[in-house]
């Protein structure tokens, strides 16, 4: 009954509404980002039965739309949008709701967990609640839309309202809002290409491959240094899996793929703490927050990233090869 399509309809719709809105302000190449983005993922299940029944037309299309994307995002600037309230009333706001305000954004992690957790034990009149193709995804849409309506409960809003403060956020993200999405597709890109390979051959060189630490070692730095080039643990994940994972830790010296595989993904995320690569982790926060740095971010997170690190290593090393 709900499928991973409805997620992408539903991001679709918000796109092209933030360019509508751009258009009748007459921000003209932000209006075209937003459109030409929000058409790509309206029409993208389209495209994808269009190609398997052999018609390539929609998805030269859909090439020529990213390109444009590309030329575009040069000519947008960063808008800061007035807020509706002024600062005296976000204050006194924000006092009166208290820790109610964190509601919210609590709902999102909660409802897409316990979605990926009982949603394929959920039907209606012997129908499923959810396709179990990116049931997670599906889970993490509908956790977006109660957050939406839960905000508009606990502070008393309207549901526009929220529609036009995540237009102005969008705004205010700019083009880096598509980092993640990007650079989790530059990982395929690069194993497609064969540097996993090139890094399995590299490290059956290099590497005393008789030592499951110094394999492990490998692996946990390589997640982070290639997540610092990537700015994106998604995108360094394939690539160090394909070259030292499985080849050296999992078929040579049996590692469990389960807790390799979560533990090294948080390996990379410490990388994603420490480079400006991420920025829409790390840049575009300080500019929304005006701070005096643009790296102000990352220096704060710095230690807390090394030490996280620190700790997940030694608890691979523990667990991984029990």
């Amino acid at each position: 009954m709900l499928r991973v399509e409805y997620a992408y309809w539903l991001i679709a719709a918000f796109l092209l509404y933030a360019g509508l809105r751009n258009l009748l302000e007459r921000q003209g190449w932000r209006a075209l980002f937003w459109l030409v983005l929000g058409t790509l993922f309206a029409g993208g299940d389209e495209v994808l039965s269009q190609q398997a029944a052999g018609n390539a037309l929609p998805a030269q299309l859909a090439g020529g739309g990213v390109i444009l994307l590309a030329l575009l995002a040069p000519q947008i600037r960063r808008s800061t949008h007035t807020e509706n309230a002024s600062r005296e009333h976000r204050m006194q706001s924000a006092i009166r709701l208290g820790h109610r305000l964190f509601v919210p954004a609590l709902l999102i992690p909660v409802v897409t967990l316990l979605v990926a957790l009982f949603g394929s034990h959920l039907s209606i009149a012997g129908y499923a609640v959810f396709a179990k193709p990116q049931m997670t995804l599906t889970g993490l849409a509908l956790a977006c839309v109660i957050a939406l309506f839960a905000a508009s409960r606990v502070t008393r809003s309207s549901m526009p309202e929220g529609l036009i403060e995540g237009r102005r956020l969008l705004d205010a993200i700019g083009w880096a809002v598509l980092l993640p999405l990007l650079l989790a597709a530059l990982g395929e890109v690069f194993t497609q290409s064969g540097v996993g390979a090139a890094i399995a051959g590299l490290a059956g060189t290099i590497l005393p491959t008789g030592s499951a630490l110094a394999c492990l070692l490998a692996f946990a730095l390589g997640m982070v240094m290639f997540t610092v080039i990537m700015g994106n643990a998604f995108a360094a994940f394939p690539v160090m899996m394909a070259g030292i994972g499985l080849p050296l830790l999992i078929q040579q010296h049996g590692a469990n793929p389960a807790i390799l595989g979560s533990m090294g993904m948080l390996c990379g995320y410490c990388g994603t703490l420490m480079t400006p690569m991420a920025a829409d982790y790390n840049l575009v926060p300080a500019a929304l927050l005006e701070l005096r740095s643009p790296y102000g971010v990352i220096r704060a997170q710095l230690g807390s990233a090394l030490a996280i690190l620190a700790a997940t290593i030694v608890l691979m090393y523990l667990f991984v090869f029990r």
